[in-house]
């Protein structure tokens, strides 16, 4: 799994946000439209496209888009 793709995927979780700016150090907690459910899109896309189980924490001990998809690869 690539962090590039992974960053795609993430982005594809929220509704109108310019990709620009999504990148591997983004707050992803300070993105426009995010919220509780955008999280549970995001649980819902690694479980799916990585086969990998987030779990609540998970999310909240991430700070940037980078530290989400450490966490996965570390699940893998």
């Amino acid at each position: 799994m690539e962090l590039d793709y992974f960053i795609r995927n993430f982005a594809d979780q929220f509704d109108d946000a310019d990709i620009s700016v999504f990148s591997a150090k983004s707050a992803f907690r300070d993105i426009e439209n995010w919220s509780s459910l955008t999280a549970l899109s995001i649980i819902a896309m690694v479980d799916e496209e990585y086969d990998v189980e987030l779990k609540g924490d998970d999310i909240m001990n991430a700070v940037t888009i980078e530290d989400l998809y450490n966490i996965v690869i570390s699940k893998k």
